[in-house]
């Protein structure tokens, strides 16, 4: 059995596309070859840059951080819903249905709003489509356990209330921002999302691959 994979993940480098508020990461030389002897980087980043999992201690009190998830949990099955063709402004409960066979033997749910093509542009602020309330509550009964997006946030930047986040996260579900090469991606696939190993992380930047 032939077997391609594919990785759907942006690099972590200076001058990258940040959530608006955030600083931009900081990758310093703080040893050489030419005069220590060998190459080592300075890290300065917020647990939330990138290609990232955000875990319900995002924005729960209290609640579950990633480290608390078994790592088998970060690998199943899951469905692409490709929105990018249809430019909308939510995402219905109408526009899910369709996906509900699918969803029964999957894990994950990604979204492709077509934002991702957009990356490292001002345009990929502006105007992504997020879940309505309804679908972001058929989505928490359907069983999966981890929703994506290639756009910057589940949640539309305009909305502070961050409702999508707060559905699923108290659902115990987490969340997958700024995916990459989503457009390679059929509609359904085996997903690996494995974040950094931090302690009582309330996010982390993520390596997430497909293997198809």
């Amino acid at each position: 059995m032939n077997m391609k994979i594919i990785d759907l993940t942006h690099w972590i480098e200076a001058g990258m596309p940040v959530y608006p508020g955030t600083a931009a990461p900081v990758l310093e030389e703080a040893n050489t070859i030419a005069r220590d002897g060998f190459a080592e980087k300075k890290l300065s980043l917020y647990s939330h840059v990138g290609t990232h999992m955000d875990a319900p201690a995002h924005m729960l009190p209290g609640g579950r951080t990633l480290d608390s998830y078994p790592v088998d949990l970060f690998w199943g099955r899951a469905v692409l819903a490709d929105f990018s063709p249809r430019r909308l402004e939510w995402i219905e409960l109408e526009d899910l249905l369709p996906f509900a066979p699918l969803l029964q033997a999957a894990q994950f749910l990604i979204l492709r709003t077509g934002w991702g093509e957009r990356w490292g542009t001002p345009a990929y602020f502006e105007g992504f489509p997020a879940l309505s309330a309804g679908a972001a509550d058929w989505l928490v009964k359907s069983g999966v356990r981890g929703l994506g997006t290639d756009a910057i946030s589940i949640d539309r930047i305009d909305d502070p209330a961050f409702p999508v986040h707060q559905r699923i996260f108290e659902a115990g579900l987490f969340a997958i921002e700024n995916l990459a090469n989503l457009h390679l991606l059929p509609v359904e696939f085996s997903l690996g999302c494995f974040p950094l190993a931090i302690r009582d992380a309330d996010g982390a930047p993520a390596r997430v691959v497909a293997w198809i």
